[in-house]
């Protein structure tokens, strides 16, 4: 009855009492049989868990944590904000929020009259004074006024604790298309003119050991989009330099912030460049895309920011899904885009089925 063969396991039950060394041998498997199937079923329910945040969310996993326990957003109380293109879109409405916390804010864009008017809606939202909103208006492509406005800032204020580099235009053409002027004054505008305004107010940050340097970026930063190749590689170019700063700077307590949004309802694809100089695509988008209202998104960069994140994806699903793939399955992901091919993919990058060129 007892048995003596090996591979018999439920043999183990009828060996005696006295065989000390294989009643626990026994016990072991058991006990860790019951740990396995104990660690399967946690982590099958902390995938279904993780699942289900993601299937619902509109940013990335650590973003999720910090708008719920992170630090919050009264921190930014005080703050002396610079926002390079405020005067619209993401831009604008992270100054309502920001002075809804009681930030000291800069706005700048080269539309003084829209500059005003978001001044106004801060002090009728916010919990600042008239002195405590700075609207100064530049061109972020004339590099040469950049110190003028830099020390003009520093004269009103005495100091910035944070720069949102959030001025740019988008893209609408196809690759082969664009002339390469395109490609040279959307570089101008997306990218050194936000460096070189970087540079000239980071002296400001390393004289006092401190500052917070934080740049929109897009989704089109993390992987490549179609029909968009200049703003594409222009955004790009932002995570390149900005976290080569980061690195450089990292002993000097200056923080870098990429944030990455996807598809917003703003009026970014009335401005967008074409493939042609002096062109503009002039498109509009619809209640009904799957676009991000833009209190919702500038309320979570503004979550970002608090919390100094190194990077935040701001976007729906799919692209959500789009940005976990190409960040920790990129061959699997790309092989994906390719099989869904162009039309599909344009309509996941604008939000909507429009038609696109």
């Amino acid at each position: 009855i007892r048995g003596r063969h090996i591979g018999n396991f439920f043999s183990a039950y009828y060996r005696p009492a006295t065989d000390c060394g294989y009643c626990h041998f026994v016990l072991f498997r058991f006990f860790n049989m019951d740990l396995c199937i104990v660690f399967f079923y946690l982590l099958l329910l902390f995938v279904v868990v993780v699942g289900v945040i993601l299937a619902r969310s509109d940013c990335d996993l650590t973003l999720w944590v910090l708008e719920k326990w992170g630090k919050p957003l009264d921190t930014l109380a005080g703050k002396v904000v610079w926002i390079v293109g405020a005067s619209s879109g993401i831009g604008e409405y992270l100054a309502y929020e920001l002075a809804k916390q009681g930030s000291k804010l800069v706005l700048s864009s080269r539309r003084e009259d829209e500059l005003n008017r978001v001044k106004a809606e801060c002090l009728k939202r916010g919990k600042s004074a008239d002195t405590d909103i700075l609207v100064l208006p530049m061109d972020v492509t004339s590099v040469i006024t950049h110190p003028a406005k830099v020390q003009e800032v520093l004269n009103h204020f005495g100091q910035v604790d944070i720069l949102v580099n959030n001025a740019g235009r988008t893209q609408r053409a196809r690759w082969e298309k664009i002339d390469l002027d395109v490609d040279r004054q959307l570089f101008e505008l997306n990218v050194f003119g936000i460096i070189n305004l970087t540079r000239c107010l980071l002296p400001s940050f390393l004289s006092k050991k401190k500052g917070h340097i934080v740049t929109m970026s897009s989704l089109a930063g993390k992987m490549g989009v179609p029909g968009s190749a200049s703003y594409t590689g222009s955004k790009h170019a932002l995570h390149g330099y900005m976290e080569s700063l980061r690195w450089e700077k990292s002993r000097d307590r200056i923080d870098v912030t990429m944030l990455c949004p996807g598809p917003v309802m703003s009026n970014l694809l009335e401005t967008a460049f074409t493939a042609k100089v002096g062109e503009i695509a002039d498109q509009k988008w619809s209640m009904k895309d799957n676009r991000m209202p833009t209190d919702r998104c500038a309320r979570l960069c503004a979550v970002a920011i608090a919390n100094k994140v190194d990077e935040g994806w701001i976007c729906r699903q799919p692209l959500l899904l789009s940005a976990y793939g190409i960040q920790y399955l990129p061959t699997i992901t790309r092989k994906l885009g390719s099989i869904m091919g162009y039309k599909t993919m344009m309509k996941s990058r604008d939000g909507s089925a429009a038609k696109t060129k």
